[in-house]
């Protein structure tokens, strides 16, 4: 049983708060603010405020019909499974607000155990995902994504990968040459975007930019179809902008 809190405690107090959320996570459905106020017994008047801060930092949400259920912020509270997923749907909905911002397709990608790795995608009807023709664990040479990531790692690192993965020419304008590969990868700056001007594919650009965590390599991506190449680099400075405040919102 949930202990009571003491009477004379403030109603903004963690007391109170912290059995606002026990009674709303009993009640998967939502509850009303009389519930809570009959549940907690806090007067509604002082309960308004509580929830109003309680909502605004994510822990709980008011559906439709006015009730509250719990928010995306209370879930990552938990650890494991539950705490995974809560997190996944929040960079979920972090990217799918990218994608619309920027007019295009979004992507988190991550090199893990030698290996180029899609984690996420926000796309739409008018914004497609590029055709994976090739894996892109075969193409890290040729896209933006694979670029990106490979310049975060050192000389045998990209060597390794290389090993295990030979430089195909995908387009015309794929770069074969491990030489000229390596110069270019080393002559990036930090700062500046990623770009594939159809080097993966035929009638596709895109652009990514770094997302690391310690030592871990990950990145942000785009991809546009030809016709909208004209907006890339506007479209990719917005990407680099909104990198630093998606990596706080995601566990690379």
């Amino acid at each position: 049983m949930a202990l009571k809190p003491e009477p004379k405690a403030p109603f903004h107090s963690v007391q109170y708060a912290l059995r606002v959320l026990e009674s709303v996570s009993t009640h998967g459905d939502g509850v009303t603010e009389e519930r809570l106020s009959r549940e907690t017994g806090l007067p509604v008047g002082h309960l308004a405020p509580l929830l109003l801060t309680l909502r605004r930092e994510g822990y709980v949400e008011q559906v439709a019909d006015g009730a509250y259920v719990a928010g995306s912020a209370f879930a990552e509270l938990g650890s494991g499974a539950t705490r995974r997923k809560a997190m996944e749907a929040r960079l979920q909905r972090t990217l799918t607000q990218l994608r619309d911002s920027v007019g295009a397709a979004v992507y988190v990608s991550r090199y893990v155990d030698g290996e180029v790795r899609i984690t996420q995608v926000a796309d739409g009807p008018r914004t497609p995902a590029v055709n994976e023709w090739v894996d892109f664990r075969a193409a890290a040479h040729a896209s933006a994504i694979g670029k990106c990531l490979l310049t975060q790692l050192d000389q045998n690192g990209r060597r390794d990968h290389l090993s295990r993965h030979r430089t195909a020419r995908l387009t015309s304008r794929t770069i074969t040459s491990e030489k000229v590969l390596f110069s270019k990868l080393d002559s990036q700056p930090a700062t500046v975007p990623v770009l594939d001007i159809q080097e993966y594919a035929v009638g596709t650009v895109c652009a990514a930019v770094p997302l690391t965590a310690g030592s871990s390599a990950g990145c942000l991506a785009l991809s546009l179809p030809i016709e909208d190449a004209h907006r890339l680099r506007s479209a990719a400075a917005t990407l680099n902008r909104r990198a630093a405040p998606l990596l706080l919102s995601m566990a690379l």
